[in-house]
């Protein structure tokens, strides 16, 4: 990235929820004439003529590059690493332990507002560093650097997290799922209506578990 104090100014809150929507269908581009960010999602015909402008319009638009899923997945993984209540540590670890990882994650945040409040400003870190390091790869003219400045990393590594593995070789998950069947059937026939209810009611009541939930 160079500056230059005749070329635009982008829109840096735009540019920060571009970078952070990763979804397959929408594509965002930063208007370097106006700093703008464009973004057009294919099923919405309506942005056609916006995709007209961006082909026929050589060198005025950047594509930008979003945090990946895997990425984003790595912030949580350092967060949950930064955690120092140990109880809500383990809480995370089963949240982010397959399918459905980022809305689990955020389910069980909601009942920890000061640790929900630390996590936004943990992730608007991490993006802004890795905005940076996307700006830097470019050779695009902008006038004005991020008004973030230089971001430092968070001390925990960029690492995957330690995860407890059952005797089995099985994940936090499957060894959970695996015990609460083994007590199930360990159970008289009598006590399995009141269990099954319960387990319902524990299904409705957290909608993040039910089957084909999808991070969002």
């Amino acid at each position: 990235m160079r500056l230059s104090p005749d070329a635009s100014k982008p829109d840096w809150t735009a540019l920060e929820t571009a970078f952070e929507h990763n979804a397959p269908e929408t594509h965002s581009y930063l208007d370097l004439q106006t700093g703008q960010v464009l973004t057009i999602v294919d099923s919405r015909p309506e942005d056609e003529e916006k995709r007209q402008l961006v082909r026929r319009s050589e060198g005025r638009f950047v594509h930008l590059d979003p945090a990946s899923s895997r990425e984003q997945y790595r912030w949580m993984e350092r967060f949950v690493s930064s955690v120092e209540d140990e109880g809500l540590r383990e809480r995370l670890v089963l949240a982010i332990d397959g399918k459905g990882a980022f809305r689990r994650f955020k389910d069980v945040l909601l009942s920890y507002p000061v640790e929900r409040d630390r996590w936004f400003t943990y992730r608007a870190n991490l993006l802004r560093i890795y905005i940076n390091g996307w700006l830097s790869t470019k050779d695009i003219v902008l006038g004005e650097n991020p008004p973030w400045g230089d971001p430092a990393q968070p001390p925990e590594p960029d690492v995957p997290l330690e995860k407890p593995i059952g005797n089995r070789g099985e994940g936090p998950t499957e060894t959970l799922r695996r015990q609460a069947r083994e007590l199930i059937d360990a159970l008289p026939a009598l006590e399995l209506p009141s269990v099954i209810a319960y387990l319902r009611f524990l299904r409705e009541k957290v909608p993040s578990v039910e089957p084909g939930a999808t991070p969002e």
